[in-house]
């Protein structure tokens, strides 16, 4: 079973316009899931996360419907079937 990555419209320029991605892989925590993406998808990773390999502030992560900020960051688990949801931050004044 695939894991499905939702990516916001920012981001569909690596993705050849595509919103849903379903990648077949063994990941198991969401920073193997990113990784696989970011193979699938050249240049994505360097605008989720930073140099450092952290998930980028302005960007906000869920696996299901759960903040991976309070579910173990990149550590989070991942099972096949899992839905991952890449949105942008939103900012305003």
């Amino acid at each position: 079973m695939a894991i499905i990555f939702y990516i916001p419209g920012a981001l569909r320029s690596f993705t050849g316009g595509r919103s849903r991605v379903d990648l077949e892989t063994s990941a198991t925590t969401l920073f193997d899931a990113l990784q696989a993406l970011s193979a699938a998808c050249p240049g994505i990773r360097d605008r989720v996360l930073t140099e450092q390999g952290l998930i980028r502030e302005q960007v906000n992560v869920f696996v299901g419907t759960e903040d991976v900020r309070y579910t173990g960051g990149l550590a989070t688990p991942i099972i096949p079937g899992s839905e991952i949801s890449i949105v942008p931050a939103i900012s305003g004044g």
